[in-house]
């Protein structure tokens, strides 16, 4: 492959990743200042979180298939244009109704290049596919480091749907360098429909899939729901704008040790066995979010450390996933599925409790997500599963 071809490919991972890192990290921080402008309240708060992770896992699955199917360059300019429209729709949503339908859009957008980005790496660099994806973490991390920060400076003088319009302008831009360069050929992971049957028949991937639908309604409802929660704290009496700076500095600390986590697990599953690391990181996971629900006001820079240990938590079970399968694609198929239950259920479930229980109550369901997800770790084993074929 031409060395153009794949700059010009890495320069597509790398904005897309960036992008999704930023939008990933400030969605609870957006739907925040959502809430004050088309008065959201917190059972709407948990919907719209349901709709977009339901968006994300449509396209997950979808676009995978017709990745396989179509090719790299049309998938990827389908993905841009979709987000590109999701963004714009909710930045001029005049009501809940429009908000909802264009956000499920931005997450169908969203999860659309995520597929598509990530088949990129095998396509443009098949003799450093390790070295690649670990740059393209970083670079996601980095788009969750900095984007908080540049939110919360713009919430000072702009509305958030300038945020969201400029991203879906910056996409045009995208769009035409897409179909305008030399672009690599390549496919998507297969997904074979009927590879799911086996799969589903395997107790271990079950366990996997439960695993997954409690690691994600964690990780989701403590992204998406941590700003407001945050906010309803008296902590030692700050003012608004103080907890928001607050709020800002502790997602984006969060995501320097999701991203140190994230790199480290690479070179960590090397000597230790994947079931120790998600036993070991889930109670990591539950001590710290625990401990720090208890001394929130005291010390609320605690919950920032919960990102070291949420980090290997999702990559870990995918490794974990794809070696007790035949059919790498069709497993991440099955795990993306998990994942966006999880995720889209989680969203719903917070939200309503926020509503009834008020925002610490809500957001405390979140360590429930976190002990549901440790226990479930004691029954996996890749050596007892009756498709392990490695």
């Amino acid at each position: 492959m031409s060395k153009g071809k794949s700059i010009h490919a890495l320069v597509i991972l790398m904005f897309t990743q960036f992008i999704s890192g930023g939008v990933t990290n400030t969605k609870g921080i957006v739907l925040d200042q959502v809430e004050k402008d088309l008065g959201l309240d917190m059972s709407q708060f948990g919907l719209v979180v349901f709709i977009f992770q339901l968006g994300f896992t449509l396209a997950s699955v979808l676009i995978g298939y017709y990745t396989d199917k179509k090719g790299l360059r049309i998938m990827t300019t389908i993905g841009a244009i979709i987000m590109g429209i999701g963004f714009l729709g909710t930045g001029l949503a005049p009501n809940i109704t429009f908000f909802l339908g264009f956000y499920m859009i931005v997450g169908f957008g969203l999860g659309s290049l995520g597929v598509a980005s990530n088949a990129i790496v095998p396509a443009a660099y098949p003799k450093k596919q390790n070295q690649m994806f670990n740059f393209a973490m970083g670079v996601y991390g980095l788009g969750m480091v900095l984007f908080p920060q540049f939110l919360n400076y713009l919430f000072q003088f702009a509305s958030w749907r300038y945020f969201y319009i400029g991203i879906a302008a910056s996409l045009i831009a995208v769009i035409i360098y897409i179909t305008s360069v030399s672009f690599p050929s390549g496919k998507g992971e297969k997904i074979d429909f009927k590879a799911f049957i086996p799969m589903l028949k395997d107790a271990q991937f079950v366990f996997l899939m439960v695993f997954l639908v409690f690691e994600v309604s964690a990780e989701v409802s403590f992204m998406n729901f941590f700003p407001t929660y945050l906010k309803s704290l008296d902590l030692g009496g700050l003012s608004t704008a103080e907890k928001e700076d607050m709020v800002a500095a502790i997602l984006s600390l969060f995501s320097v040790f999701f991203m140190v986590g994230r790199l480290a697990i690479a070179y960590l599953t090397n000597w230790v066995n994947e079931r120790v690391i998600l036993i070991t990181f889930s109670a990591g996971s539950l001590l710290m979010v625990g401990v720090s629900f208890l001394v929130a006001n005291d010390f609320p820079y605690l919950f920032a450390v919960a990102g070291l240990f949420f980090s290997t938590l999702f990559p870990t079970a995918t490794a974990f996933g794809t070696q007790i399968s035949k059919a790498s694609g069709s497993a991440l198929g099955l795990i993306y599925i998990a994942a966006g239950i999880g995720g889209g259920i989680a969203g719903y479930i917070v939200g309503l409790a926020s509503e009834i229980f008020g925002q610490a109550g809500g957001f405390s369901i979140v360590i429930v997500f976190l002990l549901l997800m440790f226990l479930t770790t004691f029954f996996m084993n890749k050596n007892k599963s009756s498709y392990h074929t490695t």
